[in-house]
């Protein structure tokens, strides 16, 4: 059986960096900047945690999820010849010139950035093993997690790494999970309430990384949903999988 970790959001606000957090001050690695989106704003740091050790092959790690504020729409992967195309990270995501996210996987995040995330409200993370039993379907628990079995909202998805290695899973989001914001913070376009960011119109995101390691962001986020509500629903511009 995998080894799988649930990540609990805590209620009481950081006031301090933490490496596992929500929001909060980002643990870079020295030479990676603050990523932008391709409208030039600064995106939204939702979440970061360093990986459990048992957890090959990035046990050890530090997972940042980074998300533009004002590009809120859905994952669609571009292919070439049966694999991600080339630096998919930075690629072409239609009708977008560039993503609008930033998922990294750093092994020398050693020190916090100076500033703060601003919009999003800085909670606590805690990991907790936990025993992610899949079913005859093998799927697994529906949960915030990293590790165990993804619990496919549709039907499995795996990709190929433009250097040639297989994405493996890392962590999972659940769907409708939303993230508190600051009063005042300009809303997210299609989020369900003015107070509240989601990450990809709230659909389930399983992260899925190069295990060669060819890029610190060599990470596909798969978005899967279980029904239309209608939020997603107003969204025209989403490419559903």
């Amino acid at each position: 059986m995998l080894p799988a970790y649930t990540v609990e959001v805590g209620t009481e606000p950081l006031v301090r960096p933490a490496r596992n957090s929500v929001g909060g001050w980002p643990f870079l690695d020295q030479a990676q900047d603050w990523p932008e989106c391709f409208c030039g704003e600064r995106m939204a740091l939702f979440f970061q945690f360093d990986i459990p050790w048992d957890l090959e092959p990035f046990g050890g790690d530090h997972l940042l999820v980074f998300h533009c504020r004002a590009h809120n729409d859905a994952s669609d992967p571009q292919l070439a010849d049966g694999r991600l195309v080339p630096k998919y990270w930075d690629a072409p995501q239609p009708p977008y010139p560039a993503p609008f996210w930033r998922v990294l996987i750093q092994s020398r995040a050693a020190l916090p950035h100076p500033e703060a995330e601003p919009s999003l409200c800085a909670l606590p993370l805690d990991l907790r093993p936990f025993v992610d039993t899949p079913d005859g379907e093998d799927i697994g628990a529906q949960t915030f997690k990293v590790g165990g079995t993804p619990s496919w909202a549709q039907y499995p998805e795996y990709y190929r790494c433009a250097c040639g290695a297989d994405l493996v899973y890392v962590c999972q989001v659940p769907e409708g999970m939303d993230f508190a914001v600051h009063p005042g913070r300009p809303e997210q376009p299609y989020s369900v309430r003015a107070d509240t960011y989601l990450l990809f119109l709230g659909n389930e995101v399983y992260l899925l990384a190069c295990p060669a390691r060819c890029d610190p962001a060599a990470i596909w986020p798969v978005n899967q949903h279980r029904r239309v509500s209608s939020t997603q629903a107003a969204c025209s511009s989403a490419t559903w999988l």
